[in-house]
């Protein structure tokens, strides 16, 4: 998790992306940083982002006018990359947000890594795979929204449920493996990370536990370990799978 010293860029695809979000948005960038830079990129003189027009006030949000020159071809696309770029060259910024489920912006998200920034990419479950990818962390705009006809889950998973997850359980199983000490222990800041740059859209909510730590817990195929590091300090949380031995010295 980064510090509210992480300086973050906040760019919205407003054409391809629903304002509903807004609030569950900027509340999620809140846990990776400061958002220095929020801006929204759509044509503004027609009625198709009216309904974006009470966040841009609320969340204090700049709108950036883009028209459409030809039926077809999105300009828009284009004028968040340039923006993106010259942000990027500032060296004013630590990461980068971008919010949108075209993959046209997969490029983008490679170049801005690739200067050595965090990429954070938010987008529908529709999303191409590439974009997917190409984000250090990629998080699902239906999880951010308390609407009823998102496609969220309503309830957690059952136990059973996640047990016959084989896809799941492999990747948490390997990746407290590739963190554990001799004993099998691993952190699970340690295992989080892990999962994140194996697969950058993996979030616990999606399953329908707020918490990684909540569902490790409700598989019950590890062992959870909460140990304190000193007085006035929160407990860290470690976590072994229960089918590994113990070394014996």
């Amino acid at each position: 998790m980064a510090s509210d010293s992480t300086k973050l860029a906040v760019l919205i695809d407003a054409d391809n992306t629903q304002p509903a979000i807004a609030d569950g948005l900027l509340a999620e960038v809140a846990k990776y940083g400061t958002a220095h830079v929020k801006r929204a990129y759509g044509d503004w003189t027609g009625n198709q982002l009216k309904s974006w027009k009470e966040q841009l006030l609320t969340q204090s949000i700049q709108p950036i006018q883009q028209f459409s020159y030809t039926s077809g071809k999105n300009a828009t696309d284009s004028a968040m990359i340039i923006d993106a770029m010259d942000l990027l060259y500032s060296g004013r910024f630590d990461g980068f947000c971008i919010v949108s489920s075209d993959s046209d912006f997969t490029r983008l998200a490679a170049r801005i890594r690739e200067s050595g920034l965090i990429v954070y990419g938010f987008g529908a479950r529709k999303t191409p795979e590439p974009f997917v990818a190409a984000c250090d962390k990629f998080i699902y705009t239906e999880i951010l929204t308390s609407k009823p006809d998102e496609e969220q889950p309503l309830q957690p998973r059952s136990p059973a449920q996640l047990k016959k997850d084989a896809g799941l359980i492999n990747l948490l199983r390997n990746a407290i493996d590739a963190a554990s000490d001799d004993e099998g222990w691993a952190g699970l800041g340690g295992v989080g990370s892990i999962i994140t740059k194996q697969r950058p859209n993996f979030d616990s909510r999606s399953h329908g536990y707020g918490k990684l730590s909540d569902l490790i817990a409700a598989i019950d195929l590890f062992e959870l370990d909460r140990r304190s590091p000193g007085e006035g300090r929160p407990k860290a949380i470690y976590v072994r799978n229960k089918r590994k031995p113990v070394a014996r010295g």
